[in-house]
C-alpha cells in the first residue's frame, strides 16, 4: 500500500508516514491505534512487538466466546482442546 492511500485511510499527508517508516518520528497511541485499525493488524504487530498476524474472523470469535457464559465457554475450550490435541496427533503420525 501506497503511504498517500494509507494517510488517507487516517486523515494525514502520505509524507508523514513516510517519516513514521523511516522513524524520523513516533506516531502519538492515537495515531499508532488508527494506523493499525486502517491495515487491520494489531497494535503489537504493527509495532513490531508481535510477527503473528491475527485474523480479523478469529479475533471476532474470540470475542463472540469470551461473551458466552462460563459453563458455555468451558464446552467451546474443551471442544477446541480436543480438536488442537487431534490435530498434533495426527501430523506427528
Amino acid at each position: 500500500m501506497l503511504q498517500d492511500e494509507v494517510g488517507k485511510l487516517v486523515g494525514v499527508h502520505g509524507a508523514v508516514i513516510g517519516r513514521y517508516e523511516r522513524e524520523e518520528v513516533k506516531p502519538s497511541i492515537e495515531m499508532a491505534t488508527q494506523l493499525a485499525e486502517a491495515l487491520e493488524v494489531s497494535l503489537d504487530y504493527l509495532v513490531g512487538s508481535t510477527d503473528i498476524l491475527l485474523d480479523k474472523n478469529i479475533v471476532a470469535k474470540i470475542l463472540d466466546i469470551q461473551k458466552l457464559k462460563e459453563n458455555d465457554r468451558q464446552h467451546v475450550f474443551a471442544l477446541l482442546d480436543a480438536f488442537l490435541k487431534q490435530t498434533k496427533l495426527q501430523s506427528i503420525l
